[in-house]
């Protein structure tokens, strides 16, 4: 079923959408919750709150992409849980590292959607754009679904060094782009 009928049966209450959405994005959105958490368990449970979070804001919200939706809620959903997780002590895998990497671009990666949250969205956008196609995979898959460099790294036939170095390079792009648009954070 594609999207705009998942969507339409959101809009009309279905409780339908929410199997379709499952049955579509479930092993998509397992798969953040998983890098994320370190957790099947977890994952499960935020993944399941993607969805009762899905149901609660589609209506009045219509998401543009169902799957860009979906991924969202779950990466907040996620990183929300690892910071509950870290503050009771029970670890955080490699996540912590992956947001203290990105700070040096963005410093504030709070939850609270405001002006500035979009702006920051439509310029890191532009800039994904512009990248050519494997420097913006290699970055979206370090730091929107928190892949180890390693992996990475194997699945291009990359040494770690190599796609470090290829992050570093582009985060410093990142942040002299933000200047640019007068994005400072």
């Amino acid at each position: 079923m594609d999207d705009v009928n998942i969507i339409a049966m959101f809009e009309a209450r279905d409780e339908a959408a929410v199997a379709e959405t499952q049955k579509k994005y479930g092993t998509y959105c397992r798969t953040i919750a998983e890098r994320i958490l370190s957790s099947r368990e977890d994952a499960e449970e935020c993944v399941n709150d993607a969805y009762r979070k899905a149901w609660d804001t589609i209506p009045p919200g219509r998401p543009a992409s169902l799957a860009s939706y979906m991924g969202m809620l779950t990466r907040q959903l996620s990183l929300n849980r690892l910071r509950q997780n870290k503050s009771a002590k029970r670890g955080g895998g490699d996540v912590p590292l992956v947001l203290e990497e990105l700070q040096e671009c963005i410093s504030d990666l709070g939850d609270v959607p405001s002006a500035d949250d979009i702006a920051l969205r439509d310029a890191l956008n532009r800039f994904l754009g512009e990248l050519p196609k494997r420097t913006r995979v290699i970055f979206m898959r370090r730091y929107w679904f928190a892949e180890d460099v390693s992996r990475i790294a194997a699945d291009f036939g990359m040494s770690e060094g190599h796609v470090n170095v290829l992050l570093c390079r582009t985060r410093k792009k990142l942040k002299q782009y933000l200047e640019k648009e007068d994005i400072y954070l």
